[in-house]
């Protein structure tokens, strides 16, 4: 009986709205049932219903159209009204819907981490910052992103972890249940988590494979790769790179980003600035009189850029 009352109210037609023309003053077109299409000047059609609720008279929005078709805004508003047959205002159940939603995206675990990398970013190297990010946006938040972080549970957080591992990425599982775990400890001393889950997943994962790099160890074998860094007949500048690593204690990235600015050569002194080191301070590295020497060699060729 209910339904049939509401059909009789439904005054308008899908040709109507969609001909509704604007006009020098906004203006209504009234379906029934409290529910009305406002008309803007600007030919902008909003879908709304009037109702009252504990002696006050009350509008809310059930949306747009056309993306809010003449029939699901009919949808919208018996919906509505079955809220107030049940003694419950639409409006303020729409408003605790929203602040739920607004709080639930604020607290998401992409929203957390993001925040965390935003606060800590300037404390890490270029790099550092780029690989902290990159493994969660590929590893963590097309899964967990969108949960409320205070709500993960640890056989979510497993789950993240063993697609990683079932890659062929156990180094990378370890190393994403590490960042998590500090992402997490941020949300705890935020407010917005209460314990660090990624800690009960300690032993979940099989153990890291030990690799070790290549090392020479013995005298005579190291005599023979300098004498073959100093035979080396390539390129001029890779030449010059491969003698220089002989006398510097640097990472090849680090050899490479050396800049002529961090080279002075009256105090036979490479100084590398805060943030290009991993260790991420002041680094100085002597030069020596064969350094020096390979310096001034490369110098006319690339001393004119950085």
């Amino acid at each position: 009986m209910v339904r049939e009352d509401r059909m009789a109210t439904n005054r308008l037609t899908a040709m109507q709205v969609a001909k509704a023309a604007p006009a020098e003053k906004t203006y209504k077109l009234r379906d029934g049932a409290g529910m009305f299409l406002l008309v803007d000047p600007k030919g902008g059609k909003y879908w709304r219903m009037d109702y009252r609720f504990g002696g006050l008279r009350k509008t809310i929005a059930l949306g747009v159209f056309p993306a809010v078709s003449l029939q699901a805004a009919r949808k919208a508003r018996d919906l509505a009204r079955d809220r107030l047959l049940s003694g419950e205002d639409p409006g303020e159940i729409r408003k605790t819907a929203k602040l739920t939603a607004a709080h639930r995206a604020q607290n998401s675990f992409e929203a957390v981490a993001r925040e965390w990398h935003k606060e800590f970013a300037a404390t890490w190297t270029e790099h550092t910052r780029w690989k902290n990010l990159r493994i969660l946006e590929v590893n963590a938040f097309p899964w967990i992103g969108a949960r409320v972080i205070g709500e993960l549970r640890a056989p979510e957080l497993l789950a993240v972890l063993r697609r990683v591992k079932d890659r062929g990425l156990l180094d990378t599982a370890h190393r994403l249940r590490q960042t998590v775990g500090q992402v997490l400890r941020y949300a705890i001393v935020t407010g917005r988590c209460d314990r660090d889950i990624s800690q009960d997943l300690r032993g979940a994962l099989p153990s890291k494979r030990q690799t070790h790099f290549a090392a020479i160890v013995e005298p005579e074998k190291f005599g023979a790769l300098l004498r073959d860094l100093w035979a080396y007949s390539g390129a001029f500048a890779t030449g010059c790179a491969l003698r220089l690593s002989a006398f510097f204690a640097l990472r090849p990235g680090e050899l490479r980003a050396l800049e002529w600015s961090e080279v002075d050569f009256a105090e036979k002194l490479i100084t590398i600035p805060l943030g290009k080191m991993k260790a991420r301070r002041l680094h100085l590295v002597p030069l020596s009189d064969q350094a020096l020497a390979i310096l001034a060699d490369l110098r006319p060729l690339t001393g004119t850029g950085r």
